[in-house]
């Protein structure tokens, strides 16, 4: 139990995280998007003057930090599966065919590589939100664009070793494509690799995200992004300093889940493949 207490935590927060996303448009007590400026800063309800008609107060504009902070975890979500499909798919398939084939193949999957790391992941990310506009969509694209060179290298060096075992040898010789083997053969026996690297690239795509919205080229506003929440509290955050301690702990929580779990899972399942 002690061994499997990061793993418990960590698919607590992040399960609890996905459910809140889904049902977030049944969860929300009040319109997120709603402005009564005659309701402003009305502190949570565990404060002096809170409320219990809003439970987390309002920010600035009058707004339910509550139901803000629901939707934001949606956003966040979102971010964080889209990114690691799209990223997983370029960099599983280049890592995979680089492995595999080996030569020429594997040089130019290197060299792709080797282009991806050389270039500042941050720098780019916003020069390119800054160009094209900023956009749910548009956030989502990139960040899974940029975050692919961990799933290349792990990909191509678990191919490597899994190509050489003898159950692939044994396909090889039964006649199969080299589509099969690669789909049905090896790519099963690397899942679990890929999907320790997936909750990594997880947390990281929701924090660039939020930093992305710190500076106003994330998710555009009216969306409550919790980097966006931040953003917007900075200005009040000595004077009223629950407007951007809530956005930031719920940040801290769930990229700490994340990485709870995919510590998690690299123990449970090295401990899997060594027995």
């Amino acid at each position: 139990m002690r061994q499997r207490l990061p793993l418990m935590v960590g698919s607590a927060i992040v399960a609890f995280a996905a459910v809140v996303a889904i049902l977030a448009p049944l969860l929300v007590p009040h319109d997120p998007f709603a402005q009564n400026l005659s309701a402003r800063f009305v502190p949570p309800a565990w404060m002096q003057g809170g409320s219990t008609v809003h439970l987390l107060g309002t920010d600035q504009n009058g707004r339910d930090y509550f139901s803000r902070l629901i939707l934001g975890t949606r956003i966040s979500m979102m971010i964080g599966f889209s990114t690691i499909v799209v990223s997983g798919l370029i960099g599983t398939t280049l890592g995979m065919l680089g492995g595999y084939f080996g030569g020429w193949v594997d040089r130019v999957v290197m060299f792709l590589v080797s282009c991806r790391l050389a270039i500042p992941l941050i720098l780019v990310a916003l020069t390119v939100v800054a160009m094209v506009g900023s956009s749910l969509t548009v956030v989502m694209l990139t960040l899974g664009l940029l975050l692919w060179e961990r799933f290349a290298v792990v990909s191509r060096s678990a191919t490597m070793q899994v190509a050489k075992l003898e159950f692939v040898s044994a396909a090889w010789c039964a006649g199969c494509s080299r589509l099969w083997i690669i789909l049905r053969e090896i790519l099963p026996n690397i899942l679990h690799h890929l999907i320790v690297i997936a909750t990594i690239d997880m947390a990281i795509a929701i924090l660039l995200e939020a930093a992305l919205s710190f500076l106003g080229l994330g998710v555009p506003p009216p969306l409550p992004s919790w980097g966006l929440m931040i953003a917007e509290a900075k200005d009040y955050m000595f004077f009223k300093p629950w407007v951007i301690e809530i956005p930031g702990l719920a940040l801290l929580v769930l990229v700490l889940g994340i990485n709870l779990l995919g510590d998690g899972l690299r123990d449970a399942l090295g401990a899997e493949t060594e027995r």
